[in-house]
């Protein structure tokens, strides 16, 4: 059995990788060397050019990156890779909690050292060129050691209690196990801007002036209670814009990016917050938050019926069961089942993105909302063209040219 469950890993992980490439494909044949007249008045032809070979050498980058590591990943299942690993940790330690911390930490660790030069290339090489970076060497390097540290201190942590409660209840422990990863999600719903953003960003508030004015103004008006309006130095990375709402009740914040105040008139700011409250009011965050939390629930309790197995662990050359073997076969064979639902996802995020931009519509103006979507996409370069089936699968958004589309039956009734 074990040896069928092994080839069912190599199976989907081969089709995972030819599918994505299948798809990436797919964009490539919607390049053009000419304006496409549905981008007219949106692209000139000098950006457009310049967009198109910016997609070019992301696609040429993500297929070296991409195939390297899908031929990482396959040697290690091919060649007893995981096996050799927890042989290692095993030879530390006789305590399980740690032996799975070393183990995830040698692979998680090792994982990240490999990728780092294609990080490197594509920071300061591909957005280096087209005008995006603004990394510093330095500010790479520190935030490669707090992502670390960072993964080393929560990641560790949640890990550990989650095997503890395992120790202590066995099967029952995705009960448990899911009331710990809900409270601490909803934890970071809450504090992630206060405790972990400003380890890497300096937030400060919105001075006072006509935008944070207007900003009250249009909140009052739909009866939306905002204190927290921060700028955030995105610009000290990237030149690329931005903006994003976060929390509930008394610690929702609105976070803007500086580079959006740069790029951005004070009607087009406020409509793309007004997109963002949207999202709240319409409750698509606590429906978010909803739907992650039951599917964490359904896989933890999936786990709990396979974790105790011996095939699941043999699978991947280990005699022994144990905690985080079965967690990485385990990931491997539900990725079909969350690719699947990974799509439903999507197709419920863009719905939502069209209420939110109606709700902007309605309640501010459609035309500075399409304005602000058009600016963001044009200064970052974004594929404004990307092949249907790519958006299906892939896309949490509408494409530009679907929101506009739909704004401007607001437009005509304005």
């Amino acid at each position: 059995m074990h040896e069928i469950l092994f080839w069912i890993i190599i199976a989907i992980l081969v089709l995972d990788f030819l599918f994505e490439k299948y798809l990436d494909y797919l964009n490539t044949t919607r390049w053009s060397d000419k304006l496409p007249a549905e981008l007219a008045g949106i692209y000139d032809e000098e950006k457009y050019s310049k967009q198109q070979a910016y997609e070019y050498e992301n696609h040429r980058f993500g297929m070296i990156s991409g195939t390297f590591s899908f031929v990482v990943t396959l040697a290690m299942f091919l060649f007893a890779g995981f096996a050799f690993v927890d042989s290692l940790v095993w030879g530390f330690t006789a305590n399980s909690i740690l032996a799975a911390l070393l183990f995830f930490g040698i692979l998680l660790l090792a994982s990240d050292l490999l990728q780092t030069p294609f990080e490197v290339y594509d920071t300061f090489i591909i957005e280096e060129k087209y005008g995006f970076n603004k990394t510093t060497p330095k500010t790479f390097v520190v935030d490669k050691i707090k992502g670390w540290l960072l993964g080393a201190i929560i990641g560790g942590g949640l890990l550990s209690f989650i095997i503890f409660i395992y120790q202590l209840t066995q099967n029952l422990f995705w009960i448990y196990a899911w009331l710990v990863v809900s409270a601490f999600s909803v934890f970071m719903l809450l504090f992630y801007s206060n405790l972990i953003v400003p380890l890497f960003n300096k937030q400060t508030p919105l001075p006072e002036g006509d935008l944070r004015e207007t900003i009250q103004k249009f909140s009052e008006k739909v009866g939306f209670k905002l204190n927290n309006i921060y700028v955030i130095d995105g610009s000290k990375r990237s030149s690329k814009a931005n903006a994003y709402f976060t929390g509930f009740g008394a610690k929702k914040r609105i976070v803007l990016y500086d580079t959006l105040m740069n790029e951005m008139e004070i009607d087009e700011i406020v409509a793309v917050l007004a997109h963002e409250i949207g999202h709240y009011k319409k409750k698509h965050v606590l429906h978010g938050l909803i739907i992650s939390l039951l599917h964490t629930g359904a896989i933890l309790f999936i786990f709990s019926l396979l974790i105790g197995t011996a095939e699941l662990s043999r699978a991947l050359g280990v005699e022994t069961p144990n905690f985080h073997i079965g967690l990485v076969a385990f990931g491997i064979l539900y990725s079909p089942v969350s690719f699947v639902l990974d799509i439903f996802m999507n197709m419920l995020s863009r719905k939502n993105e069209y209420e939110a931009d109606a709700f902007a519509a309605q309640h501010f103006q459609p035309g500075a909302l399409a304005s602000a979507l058009k600016k963001l996409s044009v200064n970052n370069l974004s594929n404004l063209t990307p092949h249907p089936l790519y958006v299906f699968f892939h896309y949490s958004h509408p494409t530009l040219l679907q929101r506009l589309g739909n704004l401007k039956k607001f437009e005509i009734n304005e």
